[in-house]
């Protein structure tokens, strides 16, 4: 029986979940396993999920309630949420960074935020789930960069500009289907300020949910390698979130990377958020990206605790059903543990040290 591939996913909102949990004690729940969300320390240690990029987020305000019941199958076109004020941008990402750092402090070891490559495979190598700092739409930060050095500080390492809505920085994509990416502007002034701050700190960009014309402006203006850490093919399927072949070389020739979304409808050629999808999509898509990329280049991104995923991996205790049918495909083992881990771990050398 093969050995567990040790993972370190490129995108998770477990902090998020954490934050909405109505739990008196969300960070005990996390540390002794639960039966709510993706990611717990029992569930991490069951499926080999060695650490991650966790991202603290700003929900929307509006009730949102059915937000999947949209993506139900065939075309549907979600309107961009409303953007946030620079309180509401921030009240979540204090709440989620002080989980966060609570979980760190009475983990006694077992949760440790790493700021460089290195503390990352050290981590990993004594058995502590490797935490990445990474924000996911820059609402919180004011047009000054103030908050950017507070969370620096805090040890952020990995930033999207955008989630899929604007904001001063630039413009999110929206939750169309089907639709290519070219659905909005891209940076603002303030944006290209960002790009520039987040080159001089060694802080990784992530273009996940950027429009094209933003991604475009990145490529222009950054030195990092491109960076979507949870996004698919668009050419199997065609949502806007997805990378089209012309994006997918850009991030080649940058030495950039590219992390699986796990999310169904950004698996399925019908767009749906549904459960029930086979896993040999998600075969499908890895090969499709390493045929674009390269072997050294693609990932994972699993969106886990912020999407619905194929329910034959259920949770990351599940993560190594997604390796036992790459290897069903002849994936090697070398090729497995790159995947699982080590593009990323490289990846991050090159952009946060």
């Amino acid at each position: 029986m093969a050995a567990p591939i040790p993972v370190f996913d490129g995108h998770n909102d477990v902090l998020l979940r954490l934050y909405q949990s109505t739990s008196p004690d969300p960070v005990a729940d996390f540390l002794a396993g639960e039966r709510a969300g993706h990611i717990d320390l029992k569930k991490a240690k069951a499926g080999s999920f060695a650490g991650g990029l966790f991202a603290m987020f700003s929900p929307v305000v509006e009730k949102t309630d059915g937000f999947f019941d949209a993506m139900n199958g065939g075309a549907y076109a979600l309107p961009l949420p409303e953007p946030l004020s620079l309180e509401e941008g921030r009240r979540s990402v204090v709440g989620e960074l002080a989980i966060l750092l609570r979980l760190v402090r009475v983990s006694q070891g077992a949760v440790a935020i790493c700021t460089t490559a290195a503390e990352i495979r050290a981590a990993m190598a004594r058995g502590a789930l490797a935490v990445v700092l990474h924000l996911e739409g820059a609402e919180a930060i004011d047009g000054d960069l103030r908050f950017l050095e507070i969370l620096y500080a805090a040890g952020l390492r990995s930033l999207g500009p955008v989630w899929s809505r604007s904001n001063i920085f630039g413009h999110g994509v929206p939750f169309h289907f089907p639709a290519g990416p070219d659905l909005g502007d891209g940076l603002t002034a303030a944006g290209e300020r960002l790009i520039a701050a987040c080159n001089e700190m060694k802080i990784m960009i992530d273009l996940s949910h950027i429009t094209e014309k933003g991604f475009w402006d990145v490529a222009r203006l950054s030195k990092a390698p491109l960076v979507a850490t949870h996004s698919n093919a668009h050419a199997l399927c065609p949502s806007p979130r997805n990378l089209t072949d012309r994006q997918l070389a850009a991030i080649r020739d940058t030495q950039g990377m590219v992390g699986l979304n796990f999310a169904t409808c950004f698996l399925r050629s019908d767009g749906s958020m549904s459960a029930d999808t086979d896993i040999a999509l998600m075969v499908e898509q890895i090969d499709y990206l390493m045929t674009k990329v390269g072997e050294d280049h693609v990932g994972l991104g699993s969106d886990f605790d912020g999407a619905i995923v194929p329910s034959v991996i259920g949770s990351a205790a599940g993560l190594q059903t997604l390796f036992a049918a790459l290897r069903r495909k002849g994936y090697s083992e070398a090729v497995l543990t790159k995947l699982g881990s080590t593009n990323w771990l490289n990846l991050l050398q090159r952009t946060i040290g």
